[in-house]
């Protein structure tokens, strides 16, 4: 195999990385500005049906009422996966409401335990918090769909020097020096490449048996 494999393989993966999350932010923006609309005009147009009809079809009224509950719900839905699959969601709800969502998510897919513990004096620029988000997500994933693990913990802290995020669960873990050829070694190259693109510290720390600790690191510069 050419040296140059490797580094062609990591171009190939983040270029196609690069590509979904434009693609994301394009369903994102469709299904805001125009699936959603459009849900929200059919019930309003079902209030002039009622208006219309409730004289001469008494019984219209309630079945009225329990289509515009569905399409409440089919609009709510839409929302938030609209809201989901923007890749600033960070920018636009703050790190700690994007966590939650992304926990609230993945629980929905995980039979053991998934918490996330979130110091409120925490205050980091929107930039590492986007991310970390991301980093977050990468993890999480990993973690439910390939750790084995029972208990996973999202926990974001702070103290006068630095700030610091950690995603931790006690699943099966693996060899960080050999991970390149396995799915946690797609994670890991993911990681390093969000982490490049600011000035955050990233520690991935698994062994075999032992779980895995993925550990964000944004110091505080001193003026």
């Amino acid at each position: 195999m050419s040296s140059e494999t490797p580094d062609l393989l990591k171009r190939m993966i983040i270029s196609a990385i690069n590509a979904r999350e434009i693609e994301s932010a394009r369903v994102s923006r469709l299904l805001h500005d125009e699936v959603g609309q459009v849900l929200s005009a059919v019930g309003l147009q079902m209030d002039v049906l009622k208006l219309d009809f409730r004289a001469a079809v008494p019984d219209i009224v309630e079945r009225i009422h329990e289509i515009q509950k569905v399409l409440d719900l089919a609009v709510q839905q839409v929302r938030t996966l609209s809201y989901d699959l923007n890749p600033s969601i960070v920018e636009r709800a703050g790190l700690r409401s994007a966590l939650d969502r992304l926990v609230g998510r993945f629980r929905t897919a995980f039979s053991g335990a998934l918490r996330l513990s979130y110091d409120p004096s925490v205050r980091i620029p929107a930039e590492i918090g986007s991310v970390w988000y991301k980093i977050a997500e990468l993890a999480v994933d990993n973690s439910v769909s390939h750790a084995g693990a029972q208990i996973i913990e999202v926990a974001v802290s702070s103290n006068q020097r630095a700030a610091t995020m950690e995603v931790r669960d006690d699943g099966r873990g693996f060899n960080t020096d050999s991970a390149g050829g396995h799915t946690a070694g797609l994670g890991l190259l993911l990681i390093e490449h969000y982490a490049a693109q600011v000035p955050t510290k990233v520690e991935v720390k698994s062994k075999p048996g032992n779980g895995t600790v993925v550990r964000c690191t944004w110091r505080r510069s001193r003026n």
